[in-house]
C-alpha cells in the first residue's frame, strides 16, 4: 500500500472528511447548548375544560428543561399524556424561543362501569366527572360499536321526543335501550335498525296517543311490536291476574 500513492491519497481524504464531520458535529453540539438559545415561552392550547392551569404549570416546571434545541419533546409529550383528561398531545418547537403544546381533551359521552367514562371516539378512559351522562353496558371490546350505534338511537328517538339514557349490548349481542321517560326498548339481535324505525313510525298513532306511561316495548316481532303499560300491569296484579276494565295489551303487527 505504501508504494501506491493513489490509495494513500484516498485514505488521507477519508480521514480528513471524518475529522471534518466530527469537528462540525462537536461545534453544533456545543453551540446548541449555549445560553443564546433559551426557551422563553411555553404556549399551551386554550379553551381547555378539564385540564387545570395548576396541572399545566406543574408539568412545565418539572419536565421542561434545556434550551430550544435540547428540550426533550417525547418526555414533555409523555408527561401531558398522563393527565386523565388528555386524549392527544402535540409538542413542537417554534423558532426562535417558543415551545407550543396542543392538547386535545376527551369529550365525555357516557359512563362505563362504576369509575370509567367513554369519549365520543368510543375510547374508555378514567377521570373524575360529576356531570350527567348516559350509561353504556356491555363487554369492553364492544364499547366502540355501542358508541357508533348510539347516534342511530339518539337520532331516531329524538323524532318522538325520547332521549336514550342507557344502551346495553348483552353477551348474546341483544340490544336494549332505556329512554329518559322510563321506557325500555328491547330490540333483540337482528334487524335492530328497521325494527326501531318501524316503532318510531308507528309511535305517533299508537303509543303517542295513550295517556299512560309505557314501561316496556318489545320490538322482537317479525312485523310489529308489543308494549307493557305500567299502570295496567299494576292493576292486573291488584285484581288477581284478571285484566281490569279497559285494560289491554297494545300490540301492532303488520
Amino acid at each position: 500500500m505504501w508504494d501506491r500513492p493513489d490509495m494513500l491519497n484516498g485514505v488521507a481524504n477519508a480521514l480528513f472528511a471524518a475529522a471534518l464531520m466530527m469537528a462540525v458535529y462537536m461545534t453544533i453540539h456545543f453551540a446548541v447548548r449555549l445560553p443564546v438559545f433559551p426557551l422563553r415561552e411555553v404556549r399551551v392550547s386554550e379553551s381547555l375544560q378539564h385540564v387545570t392551569p395548576e396541572q399545566i404549570e406543574a408539568i412545565v416546571r418539572g419536565e421542561i428543561d434545556g434550551n430550544f434545541f435540547t428540550v426533550n419533546l417525547p418526555r414533555v409529550r409523555s408527561a401531558f399524556e398522563r393527565l386523565p383528561w388528555v386524549r392527544k398531545v402535540e409538542v413542537r418547537r417554534q423558532w426562535p424561543d417558543r415551545l407550543e403544546i396542543v392538547l386535545e381533551e376527551h369529550l365525555p359521552l357516557a359512563r362505563w362501569g362504576s369509575d370509567a367514562l367513554v369519549n365520543t371516539h368510543g375510547e374508555v378512559f378514567t377521570a373524575a366527572y360529576d356531570g350527567k351522562l348516559m350509561t353504556f353496558v356491555g363487554a369492553r371490546e364492544s364499547v366502540k360499536e355501542i358508541t357508533i350505534q348510539y347516534e342511530f338511537f339518539r337520532r331516531n328517538l329524538a323524532q318522538v321526543g325520547l332521549v336514550p339514557v342507557q344502551i346495553q349490548l348483552s353477551p348474546r349481542r341483544a340490544w336494549q335501550v332505556r329512554a329518559d321517560s322510563g321506557l325500555t326498548i328491547d330490540l333483540g339481535r337482528e334487524d335492530i335498525e328497521p325494527r326501531l324505525e318501524r316503532f318510531i313510525g308507528a309511535y305517533p298513532r299508537t303509543i303517542g296517543k295513550l295517556q299512560r306511561r309505557i314501561e316496556r316495548a318489545d320490538l322482537r316481532y317479525p312485523n310489529g311490536f308489543a308494549v307493557r303499560i305500567a299502570e295496567l300491569h299494576a292493576e292486573t296484579r291488584d285484581t288477581g291476574g284478571r285484566a281490569p276494565r279497559g285494560a289491554a295489551k297494545l300490540e301492532k303487527k303488520g
